[in-house]
């Protein structure tokens, strides 16, 4: 929020709206550290959100050039901002792990094209595949959602009191773009106080995000279970471990994983609830926001980090893919082969490096 309004101070700046000089002091007071956040919090409960504390605070902070501070903004330009500042910051950081475990998932896939193992289908053995086409799943998956997420528009958020732009008469539309350009946001079409699509679309792919991730983590939690053991988990000090039996190997990365995937939806679905907020200011909508999408973006980034680390260090056993086969093909009567499956792992593998290019 202070990162906004010193944004907007440099924009109206820019514009002759305020003094060059006050902008600078604006900037000085913000970064100061002198603001005593947890007195805001405190504070906030009046008015019912932090702006109006902490814009006191501010004005206290630059002295003259206070009577700038937020100049013609209302409450919700500044927490939305805010609010689309932490996410591109927070998705950049996102970005960079499901770029690992696209990267990690490209060379699984391309490793074991051939490598024929059980296919289930309802938890059962059905007919054989390969463990590359499992990992092109997951890829196609992975990089949907990746695609997805960074197509997100993340725009600045500036209306004033009724979303008019009233307090800086021709200068409104001007204004936004300047503004946007400071924050490095996108520019919005209109002032979006009461039409919820940029939050909602963001907690929407940061939902399909998880729901990936938690798709490959609960695979290899099956394929790792001591029946099948098929996959496991990179071996370390401190990594798996049972506080009671010493002799386990837990899947810890995938239930970490699985956890965030669970829980990400049901945040997700009160910032889509949200969006029937009324008239020209919500009144509880915008407010419930606050928290789920924090949380969307903290599992989520939670999640993608430790899927690129359990997906670099996967373990893949062949041999024992063979073994689990064995039985299956004693079924049904010889080797059918794996159908198309390493035809499709070309296909996928041919879509990501496309993407990558």
């Amino acid at each position: 929020m202070l990162d906004a309004e010193t944004a907007l101070a440099a924009a109206q700046a820019r514009l002759g709206i305020i003094p060059e000089d006050a902008a600078a002091a604006i900037s000085e007071a913000a970064g100061s550290g002198r603001i005593d956040l947890a007195d805001v919090a405190r504070r906030a409960r009046g008015s019912g959100n932090p702006v109006v504390p902490l814009v006191a605070d501010l004005r206290k902070l630059a002295g003259p050039a206070g009577e700038h501070v937020h100049k013609g903004a209302t409450s919700q330009d500044i927490v939305d901002t805010g609010a689309m500042l932490v996410a591109a910051r927070a998705r950049r950081v996102t970005l960079v792990h499901l770029d690992r475990a696209l990267d990690a998932l490209a060379g699984l896939a391309e490793r074991h094209r051939d490598t024929p193992m059980t296919g289930r289908t309802l938890g059962r053995q059905a007919l054989p595949t390969t463990f590359g086409a499992k990992a092109a799943g997951w890829l196609i998956g992975c990089l949907e959602a990746r695609d997805r997420l960074a197509a997100v528009a993340l725009p600045v958020q500036l209306g004033g009191a009724a979303g008019t732009l009233n307090a800086y008469g021709g200068q409104g539309l001007d204004l936004v773009a300047a503004y946007a350009r400071e924050t490095d946001l996108a520019e919005p079409l209109l002032p979006w106080h009461t039409r919820r699509t940029p939050v909602a679309e963001l907690a929407s792919a940061l939902a399909l995000a998880a729901g990936a991730l938690g798709k490959i983590a609960t695979d290899a939690w099956l394929l790792a279970q001591s029946e099948i053991d098929e996959v496991a988990e990179a071996a370390g000090p401190g990594k798996g471990g049972s506080s009671a039996m010493p002799h386990k190997r837990n899947p810890a990365l995938a239930t970490l994983i699985r956890s965030a995937a669970l829980q990400v939806p049901a945040y997700a679905q009160v910032v889509l609830a949200a969006q029937a907020a009324p008239l020209e200011r919500p009144a509880g909508e915008w407010h419930a926001e606050w928290q789920p999408l924090r949380e969307c973006l903290r599992l989520t980034g939670g999640a993608a980090e430790t899927a690129a680390e359990l997906l670099e260090g996967l373990e893949v056993r062949p041999d024992r893919m063979r073994a689990n086969l064995g039985g299956l093909l004693e079924v049904l009567g010889g080797d059918p082969g794996t159908g198309a499956a390493p035809a499709l792992v070309d296909r996928a593998l041919a879509a990501y490096r496309r993407n990558r290019a």
